[in-house]
């Protein structure tokens, strides 16, 4: 099959942190772009999600206890249970 070029543009300190990404794995950045342009082609989407959801700061927090098993109830052997224990 025939070979093409194709320019990407993006900003330095990102192009060094995925060249080191790339030679830590054992890829070249251009396998790594063939790997994304091939997954693309054959599951016809983008191969992760994409959102602009930013969790705040009540969430980062909860993720965090959670994380560290901190404040975290249950399990719970019924729904009667659970909502007994969320209405505390």
């Amino acid at each position: 099959m025939a070979q093409t070029n194709v320019n990407i543009r993006m900003d330095e300190a990102t192009k060094v942190a995925f060249d080191k990404f790339c030679e830590e794995i054992g890829l070249s950045v251009s396998a790594a772009f063939n790997i994304f342009a091939k997954t693309v082609v054959r599951e016809q989407r983008i191969p992760f999600e994409l959102t602009t959801e930013v969790p705040n700061s009540t969430t980062l927090a909860a993720m965090d206890s959670a994380e560290k098993k901190k404040d975290v109830y249950g399990p719970f052997d019924s729904v009667d249970e659970l909502m007994e224990a969320l209405n505390a």
